[in-house]
């Protein structure tokens, strides 16, 4: 790489944060709807959804039809300029009469409204079927850290970042807590909202029953950056998510080409390995996303951008133009040793 091709990648990097908070839906096939369920959480609140919503319309059609009914029939009626003493007692029955019938119905109402929700909550609450998957998710500031653990074997449990694979018709355990301030778990296409507290245990389960990536979000606001804190969720057959995972358990090998080999070095001398581990090196620092698979996701900085070599330059050269208050700091890196790291940075799969 020249000098004039570094400074581009500068260039880039700068203009990068313009399209930030569009590229990673350009790079995947995620999409994130409360009105699109494709799992049985996710159904249950769509219908308790599509239930208050008809009745609620129901309900405002009648009374705006009342309204109107009134309006008309009072503007047809003659003025009186005397009041009629024997008709006023029917009359002053019969508005009391249906005062009482509209208070009752609203009442009934209300009492559905509540038996349906409690109802929904109780379905939601029980995850049944097949022994779950576990995966702990640990949030911070800006992004997600991800862990599927091994309890028989600590050797084989997988790391990962930003990205969540499971298998199609199982249900998923997910136990959560938050490393800095609280945050919440949010895939509307698969479960409710689940906050992630800082030294406290919450669990929230799902199961997804259609193959697909679907995109989740921190809903609660926790910086800077809170908008760029996205996952995806990677629902695949149990075949290919098996594969994924034994894929996921492998430690990094040494790259067999030159170039590879460089940049290897030069990852494990700079500033990168103070932040970053990848099994099978001597990195180990647990402060930012393990990279031993990075080549593997999807999206960088937690689905700000689409993972290509480009973006990546970006990213590692000036992370606080593309997302501001990251704890990324920018690196200083000569473009012969930059494109021997980012070789190197792609053999990671």
């Amino acid at each position: 790489m020249t000098t004039a091709a570094f400074r581009d990648a500068v260039a880039r990097s700068r203009a990068l944060v313009i399209i930030a908070t569009t590229g990673a839906m350009a790079a995947c096939t995620g999409f994130q709807s409360a009105l699109d369920p494709k799992g049985p959480k996710a159904e249950a609140v769509s219908h308790l959804n599509w239930f208050l919503v008809i009745t609620a319309a129901v309900v405002y059609v009648a009374v705006i039809g009342a309204l109107f009914f009134a309006l008309r029939r009072a503007s047809a009626r003659p003025v009186a300029f005397a009041r009629d003493d024997v008709e006023e007692p029917d009359r002053e029955r019969a508005r009391v009469r249906w005062v009482a019938g509209a208070a009752a119905v609203s009442a009934l109402i209300l009492l559905l409204f509540l038996f349906v929700d409690v109802s929904t909550a109780r379905s939601l609450s029980q995850v049944g079927g097949v022994r779950p998957l576990r995966i702990d998710v640990v949030g911070h500031q800006w992004w997600w850290e991800v862990t599927y653990p091994d309890i028989g074997n600590p050797q084989n449990t997988v790391s990962t970042a930003n990205e969540i694979h499971v298998p199609i018709g199982r249900p998923v355990l997910i136990k959560m807590t938050s490393d800095d301030v609280i945050h919440s778990f949010w895939a509307p296409n698969l479960d409710g909202k689940k906050d992630l507290i800082p030294g406290h245990e919450t669990i929230t389960w799902f199961r997804a029953d259609t193959a697909g990536v679907y995109r989740g979000q921190c809903a609660e606001f926790c910086g800077h950056q809170h908008a760029k804190m996205a996952f995806f969720i990677v629902a695949e057959p149990r075949v290919n998510f098996e594969h994924w995972l034994t894929a996921q358990k492998s430690p990094a090998t040494t790259p067999a080409d030159s170039l590879g080999q460089a940049g290897e070095k030069v990852f494990m001398t700079g500033t990168c390995a103070m932040c970053h581990s990848i099994e099978g090196t001597s990195a180990g620092s647990k402060y930012g996303p393990d990279l031993t698979h990075l080549a593997s996701r999807r999206t960088i900085a937690a689905g700000t951008l689409p993972n290509n070599t480009g973006n990546l330059a970006g990213w590692i050269l000036d992370p606080q133009s593309i997302k501001p208050g990251a704890k990324m700091p920018p690196n200083q890196i000569d473009p012969q040793s930059l494109r021997a790291l980012l070789a190197y940075l792609g053999t990671l799969r």
